[in-house]
């Protein structure tokens, strides 16, 4: 059955001037397919090609022995996540649910937006910086290179690549400033609402 590479959300033009087609076309059609190749072939001689991929990452995390698979089959489901948390004229505050969720866990949204960008900024080297939902309550969340909340059993609502390759050729060295535009003017906050609401009924179950 394998995992298809998922068509971007968007053109390649759509995110500029904050992200540029030669980055989405670099980082989608290079970095994002090479992860979805290894997947299905690791997955495939692993024989657990039969699996979802989320039940794949949660098989293999913290397994030395599989960390390759792991590692591909992670940054496989991190990058489509990724697209579908970006969108034109996106950014700035949340409403509704959201909202009134950021407040209550966080006490304000600029509160929310210190502390991610902090966790996003901090990450030394490569990795990503998420909301999630975890034990119903909204946390900021950082981790390293592939790693992600689904092996750890949290539930992403919004995640920031903050691997090199996701900004550098628009940014180079500034990653706070890719920071700031992704929470000013790319973050799809309709998605994260996707999100938290269908955790939270399947919760309600």
């Amino acid at each position: 059955m394998g995992y298809e590479l998922p068509e971007l959300p968007y053109d390649y033009t759509a995110l500029e001037p904050h992200i540029s087609k030669s980055t989405l076309e670099f980082h989608h059609d290079k970095h994002h397919a090479k992860y979805v190749n290894n997947y299905n072939q690791m997955s495939q001689d692993a024989g657990m090609g039969d699996k979802s991929i989320e039940e794949v990452i949660k098989a293999t995390y913290n397994d030395s022995s599989k960390s390759g698979l792991f590692n591909n089959a992670a940054q496989a489901w991190n990058h489509t996540f990724y697209w579908n948390c970006l969108k034109p004229n996106g950014g700035g505050e949340p409403k509704g649910a959201v909202a009134d969720k950021i407040k209550a866990d966080f006490g304000s949204f600029d509160n929310f937006k210190e502390e991610f960008k902090k966790a996003a900024t901090s990450q030394f080297g490569s990795g990503w910086a998420w909301l999630v939902l975890d034990n119903g309550k909204l946390a900021v969340a950082k981790t390293l290179n592939a790693d992600n909340p689904v092996a750890m059993g949290k539930t992403p609502l919004l995640t920031c690549d903050v691997w090199e390759h996701a900004y550098y050729l628009d940014y180079q060295n500034k990653r706070p400033d890719y920071v700031d535009t992704f929470l000013n003017s790319l973050v799809n906050w309709d998605f994260v609402a996707q999100q938290m609401s269908a955790a939270q009924g399947a919760a309600a179950v």
